[in-house]
């Protein structure tokens, strides 16, 4: 079954260009004009990736984001921001996305980063989910390996994907300090082509979800090298 890709982008001229380097590399691509038909499109049908413009007519693309969250679908999201538009870059990664491209934008980079995108989710979708598995305790948290799944105080923390994996990585080595470099090899690979403020993006949306529990454990920020994860007790065992 070929790989489908929605196309959400209202200039005629790059969504023509983006439908058609998408095709001719074998993916079947559906392109949307505006935002509310890309939201209503991607309800309706499953895609495997989906290319999302910010600046859209009516509905822009933070708003098809957020609603496509709200509603459980979690298919991976590359979004289209302007030149230097490094808040459209935070804002979006903050509202879900996994990856972003900068306008203008070459096909080979286009073609890189939805390679790169995909991959890494067909991985994620590759966890075994439906067997026995370890937990870890870190102060009052829970955190379950193989689901994806962390609890605080008998509470479900919802965590994205990639924010679990960090927070896992740094649980593993307790007080130790990670570099930026560190973080984005492991948790996004080595050909992952965005720069490191998506780990700080990252890290940023993990504290305030842990900041529920004052016995939840502390990232702490390392000036110019990376981050340190403190316990408020010692590392549990897995049992």
């Amino acid at each position: 079954m070929s790989v489908r890709i929605l196309v959400v982008e209202d200039e005629p001229t790059l969504a023509r260009l983006l439908s058609y380097n998408l095709t001719q590399e074998g993916y079947e691509t559906t392109v949307s004009d505006n935002g509310a038909e890309g939201l209503q499109t991607a309800l309706q049908r499953p895609f495997d990736l989906i290319v999302l413009d910010i600046m859209l007519p009516g509905m822009n693309g933070f708003d098809v984001l957020t609603k496509l969250r709200q509603n459980g679908i979690r298919t991976p999201v590359i979004i289209l921001t302007a030149r230097n538009a490094e808040e459209e870059v935070v804002q979006g990664l903050k509202h879900g996305a996994d990856d972003y491209i900068t306008k203008p934008f070459g096909v080979a980079e286009l073609l890189a980063r939805v390679s790169a995108v995909l991959r890494r989710s067909q991985n994620e979708d590759a966890q075994p989910v439906d067997r026995d598995e370890n937990v870890i305790a870190a102060g009052e948290l829970e955190i379950y390996p193989e689901k994806y799944e962390v609890v605080i105080g008998g509470e479900t923390v919802p965590l994205r994907p990639k924010e679990f994996e960090v927070l896992l990585y740094l649980v593993q080595r307790p007080g130790m300090v990670i570099t930026r470099d560190d973080l984005m090899n492991v948790v996004w690979g080595f050909d992952y082509i965005g720069g490191q403020r998506t780990v700080d993006v990252h890290v940023s949306s993990l504290r305030k979800k842990l900041e529920l529990s004052q016995q939840s454990v502390q990232i702490e920020s390392i000036r110019g090298v990376g981050y340190k994860l403190v316990m408020p007790k010692k590392l549990g065992s897995p049992r």
